[in-house]
């Protein structure tokens, strides 16, 4: 890992939601947990508009100690528990108060291989091992306790090593499990690399 090539904020200070989820398709979401650093390249993410978006959780500007980090700027994690069992992981992006963020689906691993399949007791090495979004948290030693941490810190952050994902191979859909919300469940607010075995389905 090189602190060389990690992103600087004003990349994710950009309004453009849709294009930000974009461009981290196959960039490296690092994390250093006790020590260990571990890593895996973005093959999948969604989109989440803020307060018109109906299946955010700042949707109509509902903002609670659990959304506040949502409402600061770019550049930080917001991190909330699942069924109360997964930890899931949004980087925030855009202005302060205007509460965006892109959840990281799924990741194909890089670096600290053997101790993600350790912290998720894998023997052998499969997509499994972090195609979901409770999968790769489990698997980068992700926990509640580095919520709203910013993505310039030592713990978590990513990095831009050059690899180019053409317009071509990025594709979308509807995003999964947001059948709450309506007409907005619809949205193709999904991208993920084409023909990449590391995505969630």
């Amino acid at each position: 890992m090189n602190s060389k090539n990690k992103i600087p904020q004003k990349f994710y200070l950009s309004d453009d939601v849709i294009n930000t989820s974009k461009l981290l398709l196959g960039k490296i979401l690092v994390t250093n947990v006790n020590n260990k650093i571990t890593s895996g390249m973005i093959t999948e993410v969604e989109a989440y508009l803020g307060i018109n978006d109906k299946a955010s959780h700042t949707y109509n500007n509902k903002r609670t100690s659990r959304t506040e980090p949502m409402f600061s700027k770019g550049g930080i994690v917001y991190i909330y528990l699942c069924y109360g069992i997964h930890h899931l992981i949004n980087i925030v992006v855009g202005k302060r108060d205007f509460p965006s963020a892109i959840l990281i689906r799924s990741i194909k691993p890089v670096d600290g291989i053997k101790t993600m399949m350790e912290r998720r007791n894998f023997k052998k090495l499969t997509k499994e091992l972090t195609n979901g979004p409770g999968k790769l948290t489990k698997a980068l030693g992700i926990t509640m306790k580095y919520n709203s941490i910013s993505l310039n810190s030592k713990k978590i952050w990513i990095e831009n090593h050059n690899i180019i994902i053409n317009k071509k191979d990025i594709l979308s859909s509807s995003r999964i499990g947001v059948d709450y919300a309506g007409e907005d469940a619809k949205l193709p607010y999904r991208f993920y690399i084409k023909n990449n075995k590391w995505i969630s389905k």
